[in-house]
């Protein structure tokens, strides 16, 4: 029940007035300071979520989960088959040459995006990319089959071609997904990301089981590789369905791209459309004002510098060392083929590890000088791997992957949930797509500095 207080005064009137003038501008007094307390309530409540709108969270997270998954689970399984293109194409450097192959796709491709990332639909990108992803990774079965799992450089050709839509359908889905999610709760963002990351440990763990399986069978390693594969494509389909036909329907969903799209949002439009919302022509006049109040990219770009070169240093740091170190420079130890595949694997789990530690709110790291400082401290990890790989054991290099791993996961979701706070839907969008430019900026500088590993010791 609303309460409306008295009003402690009333206004005076001499005796020669009327008693009914008296009153008539005691109703009128009393009429404008109620209007007043309703209009107050009215602007309130507007401000004030309903229950309603946040119905769907947990669904939501979910569905975020298994759209992070399916963003990478493609590139993690191409990563994880990496012994089968070591046995095909031993003098080539899978590992090393396909992620470099896979990067200019996605920085390139990306850097367009983000430049048009306000004139882009986000519904057509988000699904242009999975679609992409699904058909490029049967296509790697294809080429298997009618190639007949042979080698030779026309196969390898055709595996860095297919490896090059990867990065293309990278940058559509991981830059949308990652901008419509900026101005939605942070659970999202942490969601979509431990999904990356569980892509990683979900695709290792696979790895192993179907090495194990079809280790002692006749051609084995390949049978592995092509059901491992079909997963791998099926899932990507999954993600097909439910980011059309689930996700923009979810209540919490539709509450954030409505309010998205009244700060001015236009990538939204096909996705409100697509839950059954529709904007009025004159709120689309209302847009543009909005869309030129909002911040240019060029002035997120510099607010958020910090930000941009934490992401970016997290990537260099981690690409530098992971795959193309763990496959060629780790020596020979106890579990011969399995020991890349194993340091793969640890990883990945505990990167996916990392991603759930900021849902703990006391240890998430917001201070923005904190994160710098935590980004730079990590570079120390390059001379602890470079005289472990030459003098420790095996458990060592095992730990310090798994710290490499954990501290990937946990800086990223700290970034990436901080960075976008305290702006607008539009602004959020495009700061997201921002960061994941910087982000693939630092994988692709941390594959080229990982050949730097090779030198003088005879592999190239």
């Amino acid at each position: 029940m609303l309460r409306i207080p008295l009003p402690t005064k009333l206004p005076l009137y001499k005796s020669t007035e009327t008693p009914y003038l008296s009153c008539h501008l005691i109703s009128v007094w009393c009429l404008n300071y109620f209007h007043k307390e309703a209009a107050m309530t009215i602007a309130v409540s507007s401000r004030s979520p309903s229950p309603t709108r946040l119905e769907g969270k947990f669904m939501g997270m979910l569905a975020c989960w298994i759209l992070g998954l399916g963003s990478l689970v493609s590139w993690n399984s191409l990563m994880s088959i990496g012994d089968y293109y070591y046995a095909l194409f031993p003098n080539y450097h899978p590992s090393r040459v396909l992620t470099l192959v896979y990067q200019p796709f996605a920085l390139g491709t990306m850097a367009i995006l983000a430049y048009n990332e306000a004139r882009v639909n986000t519904r057509k990108r988000n699904l242009a990319g999975y679609i992409l992803f699904t058909l490029s990774t049967f296509a790697l079965i294809v080429l298997d089959l009618a190639t007949s799992g042979k080698g030779g450089i026309g196969n390898y050709i055709g595996v860095c071609a297919i490896v090059g839509c990867f990065g293309v359908a990278d940058a559509h889905v991981q830059g949308g997904m990652v901008g419509d999610l900026a101005f939605m709760c942070p659970e999202f963002m942490q969601s979509f990301f431990a999904g990356l990351a569980a892509s990683g440990a979900l695709t290792s763990g696979l790895r192993l089981m179907t090495k194990a399986a079809f280790e002692n069978s006749n051609d084995g390693l390949r049978k592995g590789v092509m059901l491992f594969l079909a997963i791998s494509a099926f899932v990507e389909f999954i993600c097909i369905f439910l980011y059309a036909f689930i996700f923009p329907k979810l209540p919490i969903v539709k509450y954030y791209r409505t309010k998205a799209a009244a700060e001015g949002s236009t990538t939204v439009a096909a996705d409100l459309a697509a839950a059954g919302l529709r904007t009025q022509p004159i709120e689309e006049v209302d847009n543009d004002v909005k869309q030129s109040e909002r911040l240019s990219t060029k002035q997120l770009f510099f607010q958020n510098i910090d930000y941009e070169l934490d992401i970016y240093l997290i990537y260099v740091l981690t690409l530098s060392i992971f795959p193309g170190f763990l496959y060629e420079n780790t020596g020979i130890h106890k579990l011969g083929s399995w020991y890349p595949l194993v340091l793969i694997a640890m990883y990945n789990v505990w990167d996916l590890l990392g991603r759930y530690i900021p849902l703990i709110e006391k240890i998430t790291l917001k201070s923005r000088k904190g994160l710098m400082i935590a980004t730079l401290s990590r570079f120390l990890l390059i001379p602890c791997f470079y005289f472990t790989a030459k003098y420790g054991d095996q458990g060592w290099m095992i730990f310090l992957v798994s710290f490499l791993g954990l501290t990937n996961g946990y800086l990223t979701v700290c970034v990436m949930t901080a960075a976008p706070e305290g702006y607008k839907g539009p602004e959020q969008n495009a700061l997201g797509n921002l960061l994941v430019l910087f982000l693939l900026g630092g994988i692709f500088s941390g594959v080229a500095l990982d050949w730097l590993w090779i030198i003088g010791n005879g592999k190239f």
